[in-house]
């Protein structure tokens, strides 16, 4: 990668912890920030295609991936924490990289908030699910992501790493209205959603074991019968 893209995007991701600090301080204005989000990942994808167009199809994939991970939250609202959400969102950064995994993550979270109710949480969940398939992406070549095994620590890790970012999110959020916060309080909040980041990571397993060999093989065919998101 070249010295001005890494720049570049070291200059998105501090851009990014900005608009999650204004989310804190300006809450009111989460559905602004939270555009503002979906506007950072189309970045990421334009610097990953600087040196060609991106055809139509390839953005309506990224959209249909966007859709069927925000979709997919809804059946299982009832029950905490379970969704095939990361699942989709992992596959999707595993097979067509580091950016367009971002990219599904953030709008899967703003889409499917649409239906289930937007808030300051949403940005939160937004780079949370954006990092899921940030992280898978560029894990896709290494000896982790190339086992069934691997891919089932990964998706436990997140499983618990999404409910951490969430769980900063509160606590910033009630320390900066003023509530005061003591180690005992934030243990005792930490260990309250040990539970739900459990059952977060005991469903991306189910899902990876169920589908994960499925949904790499149709979209990695996808990916190399019309050439989508190659650089």
């Amino acid at each position: 990668m070249q010295i001005r893209s890494k720049i570049v995007y070291a200059g998105l991701f501090i851009f990014m912890v900005g608009l999650l600090w204004l989310s804190l301080r300006y809450s009111d204005n989460y559905l602004l920030l939270s555009f503002g989000f979906v506007l950072i990942s189309f970045l990421f994808i334009i610097l990953r295609f600087e040196k060609r167009k991106m055809e139509a199809r390839e953005l309506v994939l990224l959209a249909v991936l966007a859709a069927i991970a925000a979709v997919g939250r809804i059946p299982f609202a009832s029950i905490p924490s379970v969704q095939p959400t990361t699942f989709v969102i992992m596959i999707s950064g595993l097979v067509f990289g580091a950016e367009s995994g971002f990219m599904i993550g953030v709008i899967a979270a703003l889409a499917s908030n649409m239906i289930l109710g937007q808030g300051p949480w949403t940005p939160w969940q937004m780079m949370a699910w954006g990092l899921v398939g940030l992280t898978a992406g560029l894990f896709n070549q290494s000896r982790l992501m190339s086992t069934l095994k691997g891919k089932i620590i990964f998706g436990i890790v997140w499983g618990f790493l999404f409910g951490w970012i969430m769980n900063l999110w509160s606590l910033l959020a009630i320390a900066q209205s003023g509530e005061a916060l003591n180690i005992k309080s934030i243990y005792t909040y930490l260990a309250s959603s040990v539970l739900f980041d459990f059952f977060h990571s005991i469903s991306n397993v189910i899902f990876l074991v169920l589908f994960s060999k499925s949904w790499i093989k149709i979209l990695t065919r996808f990916k190399r019968k019309y050439g989508l998101m190659e650089k």
